[in-house]
This record gives C-alpha cells, sequence and structure tokens, in this order.
C-alpha cells in the first residue's frame, strides 16, 4: 500500500507560478510510475503530466507542455510539479497518482492517489 499527500496548493494570479509536492510512504517501489491529474468543477479528472520512477521519463499533456515540469526525489521519496505562467483555466483540484509500471494516463489505471490541493488562478 502506498499513502500520497499532496501540497503548495493556493491562490496566484495569471501569469504567477506554484510548486506542487507529493510526499510517498508505504510499500513503494522502483517499478512505480508517478502522475498528477487535475479536476475542475463539474468536470472529469484530467491527466496532467506522469513520470517514471527514475525520473528519465516524462509526459504531458498538451495543454501545459512548455509550463509545467514534473520532477522526483528518490531520496525524499516525492515528487513535483511546478506550474508556471499558470492561466484560470488551470483552476482545478491537483491530485497525486501512483501506478505499477509507465504508460498509461487514465485515472483508473492508477490505483494509490492522494486527497488533493486546490490550485486557483485568478485576478
Amino acid at each position: 500500500q502506498v499513502q500520497l499527500v499532496e501540497s503548495g496548493g493556493g491562490l496566484v494570479q495569471p501569469g504567477g507560478s506554484l510548486r506542487l509536492s507529493c510526499a510517498a510512504s508505504g510499500r513503494t517501489s522502483s517499478s512505480y510510475a508517478m502522475a498528477w491529474f487535475r479536476q475542475a468543477p463539474g468536470k472529469a479528472r484530467e491527466f496532467v503530466a506522469k513520470i517514471n520512477w527514475e525520473g528519465a521519463l516524462t509526459y504531458y499533456t498538451n495543454s501545459v507542455k512548455g509550463r509545467f515540469t514534473i520532477s522526483r526525489d528518490i531520496t525524499k521519496n516525492a515528487v513535483y510539479l511546478q506550474m508556471n505562467s499558470l492561466k484560470p483555466e488551470d483552476t482545478a483540484v491537483y491530485y497525486c497518482a501512483a501506478a505499477v509500471g509507465y504508460g498509461a494516463t487514465r485515472g483508473t489505471d492508477y490505483p494509490y492517489w492522494g486527497q488533493g490541493t486546490q490550485v486557483t488562478v485568478s485576478s
């Protein structure tokens, strides 16, 4: 079992930046992929970015490519999402997720989830 706890969300002006953190505990392994999803009110949960355990492989949804960066620190058992040039449409609850293997972008493929952290982009 893996436990995930997100932090770093908040209110930011358009064009601003936030750095989200996800702390993992429990039985993590080198075969796990980590990902960020987000869900806006009234909308389905959306894939944002993923990274393999070593950090060598990353993938982003087109709407955040070039603005967001996913990274991880194996020694701290943590994954991060650096969000730059934020837009109002980025407003959502952001969730950290973990799964065995690498390649999925569907929420149903991730058995482990954090509780989410709110990101609001507004002037």
